[in-house]
């Protein structure tokens, strides 16, 4: 581990034992500058001159103090929040930390509810000094992707469902869409997947699929089988063991392609496969 030079806030640091306190013990970066570390958070361990990583916060009076514990999210990091109070002026949530994550009303794209899970970013607040949570992540993409060419794999954050599909975070930068006639498994706010680029649009936006491009034969085998089971009122009497050629005839498809569809959709939670046919779970 290697010191910090400065103390760093909404951050792990990397920090020296300076002196012992009833109160807790001073950590110093290598400026000379100090925290503390709360006296609940000190472990036998923890002797003079040793390095210890911390988060380093501020606290109810808004004094830095250092941590032991792990946020949901550091510093410009994304995560879904769950709301835990509200007020006149705000909202908190629930970020792991002793002291919850303050998200003012002017950061809230809609009033925020006890109990509601919001998909939030941490951000350093100018004005108090802060950190705070924001749920408006638009000025925080850049709209000038790089290097990220139709099939390219890339790693997504999974924020919000939106009535076009999912929207996604594109390697911590950009900003993306995953469309739902394109979705074929169970899909969670707030979940890293890979995906693969589609398009990179004029706006900066890049659609995505989770399939690579040697999977479009399956993925079109599953649309059909889906779009004819709703077409048909949610059932439809075949399954695994349908003659071939009935399949063929109906689905356009092989046996294989079918039963390979059948099991995609299964798995996905989207249908039901009995004896008696192929059914569409609400």
């Amino acid at each position: 581990m290697q010191q910090n030079q400065h103390l760093e806030l909404g951050l792990i640091n990397c920090l020296r034992v300076d002196r012992h306190t009833p109160h807790g013990i001073f950590l110093a970066s290598l400026d000379e500058k100090d925290v503390l570390l709360p006296q609940a958070y000190v472990t036998d361990e923890m002797q003079e001159e040793t390095l210890l990583e911390v988060f380093l916060y501020t606290d109810s009076e808004d004094r830095l103090i250092a941590t032991t514990l792990k946020p949901k999210a550091m510093l410009d990091g994304f995560a879904l929040f769950e709301v835990v109070d509200v007020a006149p002026f705000g909202a908190f949530v629930d970020w792991g930390l002793a002291k919850d994550l303050f998200v003012p009303n002017m950061f809230q794209k809609e009033p925020f509810k006890i109990g509601d899970k919001r998909f939030l970013r941490v951000v350093y607040d100018e004005r108090t000094h802060r950190l705070v949570g924001t749920e408006k992540l638009g000025n925080f993409f850049d709209k000038k992707p790089k290097g990220l060419a139709p099939h390219k794999e890339v790693g997504i954050l999974i924020i919000a469902k939106t009535p076009l599909g999912f929207k996604c975070i594109v390697e911590d930068r950009y900003e993306g869409l995953i469309y739902h006639n394109e979705i074929f498994e169970k899909i969670e706010i707030g979940s890293n997947r890979r995906a693969f680029v589609k398009t990179v649009r004029k706006d900066g936006c890049i659609d995505l699929t989770l399939q690579a491009s040697g999977a479009k034969k399956k993925d079109a085998s599953i649309e059909k089988v889906l779009s004819l089971l709703k077409k048909s009122g949610s059932s439809m009497p075949y399954n695994y063991k349908s003659d071939a050629q009935l399949l063929k005839d109906v689905f356009g498809l092989s046996k294989k392609e079918f039963k390979r569809s059948l099991t995609a959709l299964q798995e996905s939670g989207t249908i039901e496969v009995k004896e008696t046919g192929i059914y569409l779970k609400s």
